[in-house]
């Protein structure tokens, strides 16, 4: 699936590991992906290329979200 997601130029090669992390996910029908790599892995456009290739291999979609997302403010608990 990592291959994949270079052949269909989402990810350069230099991003194997980042094609890795999503695809691993993924495979593991995990349900959210975490990660602070804004230029590779948490973007909206990448996002929805990811999903497309996995909705094509037979998985699911995999949420890919920042850190931020899922910080309490103090003051709003």
């Amino acid at each position: 699936m990592a291959e994949t997601y270079l052949n269909e130029r989402i990810l350069g090669k230099a991003s194997l590991n980042d094609a890795y992390h999503i695809a691993i996910a993924t495979v593991n029908r995990l349900d959210v992906l975490v990660s602070c790599n804004f230029k590779h892995i948490v973007n909206y456009d990448k996002i929805k290329l990811f999903n497309s290739i996995n909705l094509r291999l037979g998985y699911p979609i995999i949420e890919i979200r920042s850190p931020k997302d899922f910080l309490r403010n103090e003051n709003n608990d």
